[in-house]
């Protein structure tokens, strides 16, 4: 397996999460790396992502409350997420492409819950 993600949960509106996600020796620091999430009857799509050189990108509703990080020594991708909502209830994955590619890729997945 590629990517394993590691830090979903249960959480209370407001409330935070971390989640992590090891990469393979097979992808290198210079790959994008990025979170998806598929909420139920939803569409997968990117919620944040990172290039090689830390250049990021937000969903325009996750700005200023998740911020993406990578740790090149440990290989391994971050989403800390605050001020969590229920809308932010979703299977989140962590992907990671080459050249200008997000998805060549796939963690398992980790289930985060936001509840009222």
């Amino acid at each position: 397996v590629p990517l394993v993600e590691s830090g979903g949960g249960l959480v209370q509106s407001g409330g935070s999460l971390r989640l992590s996600c090891v990469a393979s020796g097979s992808i290198t620091g210079r790959a994008n790396m990025a979170w998806y999430r598929e909420a139920p009857g939803e569409e997968r799509h990117v919620v944040a992502s990172i290039s090689s050189t830390g250049g990021t990108y937000y969903k325009t509703s996750v700005r200023d409350r998740f911020t993406i990080s990578r740790d090149h020594s440990k290989n391994t991708l971050y989403l800390q997420m605050d001020s969590l909502k229920p809308e932010d209830t979703a299977t989140y994955y962590c992907a990671a492409g080459n050249d200008d590619r997000l998805d060549d890729f796939w963690g398992q997945g980790t289930q985060v819950t936001v509840s009222s």
